[in-house]
């Protein structure tokens, strides 16, 4: 059963699934990790910012906390059973209006999702989008000038790939393909590890914010 369970974090389908997203809810580190990629951001009152993957929807009711009234959050998430969770959680700023949740994938943004973000971010999902270099581009078209891209990355495993360093090495060279500058990463000491590498979007006059 546990193994079901850890192989349903990926896509959560079904019953089983609806258990890997109370765990990933719940979990202590879990949550630490979601509202420290957030606090990143620096988020601010009033922003429109973008989740890849929201899950439970734990980071994006940190975000709508942060945007206020004024501001509004975007997430996407291929799971249905993610959808429900994050719906039920944020059910009172789904309701007003300053949160909108949609079931679909990175590949392929619904209507409405066209920006421009003050930020997009993923946590633990972009291991499983297709051609990520290519996404983080598109994405990096929907920011507005100075918005920031963060992506955060928890490696498990003892193979060289799935080393923190690595890991953070080359989110940090996809992102400035991707033509962002300003390029940093900060990591989270939790067992493992967690790197969360932001890049921004140059501004008008040229310059990273």
């Amino acid at each position: 059963m546990k193994l079901a369970i850890v192989r349903q974090f990926g896509h959560p389908r079904g019953a089983v699934g609806s258990i890997a997203g109370w765990v990933m809810a719940h979990r202590g580190s879990n949550v630490e990790r979601n509202r420290w990629v957030v606090s990143l951001l620096d988020v601010q009152p009033g922003q429109r910012i973008l989740e890849v993957g929201f899950g439970p929807g734990v980071a994006i009711a940190e975000t709508a906390r942060r945007v206020g009234s004024t501001g509004h959050v975007y997430g996407i998430d291929r799971s249905e059973v993610m959808l429900r969770h994050a719906s039920r959680r944020n059910a009172a700023a789904v309701r007003s209006g300053r949160i909108t949740l949609a079931q679909a994938s990175v590949e392929a943004l619904p209507s409405g999702f066209e920006g421009p973000f003050d930020a997009v971010y993923a946590v633990n999902s972009m291991g499983f989008w297709t051609s990520p270099a290519e996404r983080l581009t598109e994405l990096g078209r929907l920011l507005a000038p100075g918005g920031r891209i963060a992506i955060a990355t928890q490696p498990r495993g003892a193979d060289g790939t799935r080393d923190p360093v690595l890991a953070a090495c080359e989110r940090m060279e996809m992102l400035e393909q991707a033509g962002l500058t300003g390029i940093r990463s900060d990591t989270l000491p939790l067992d493992p590890p967690v790197v969360c590498v932001i890049g921004v979007k140059q501004t008008a006059a040229g310059s990273g914010g």
